[in-house]
């Protein structure tokens, strides 16, 4: 696993999930790549984080999305 390549620190990017040591979001990385960026776009756009970076967003969204979700109705 690579997720100790990501944190989330309350003090950080409002919390969120951050590539370890920056302040880049798990986020702007899956933005990137779901706007068509490829990995090397990717490490450009960021160039302190490294290919197991990348990975470890990605990684860490399929982990999130492979809990069980129930839509429910708004009141």
């Amino acid at each position: 696993m690579r997720e100790e390549l990501i944190e989330i620190k309350p003090d950080v990017a409002n919390g969120k999930p951050v590539v370890k040591g920056t302040r880049i979001t798990v986020q702007s990385v899956l933005e990137l790549l779901a706007a068509g960026d490829d990995v090397e776009e990717v490490l450009k756009a960021y160039p302190s984080i490294t290919r197991e970076h990348v990975l470890a967003c990605v990684e860490m969204a399929a982990r999130i999305m492979g809990n069980r979700f129930s839509a429910l109705p708004l009141a």
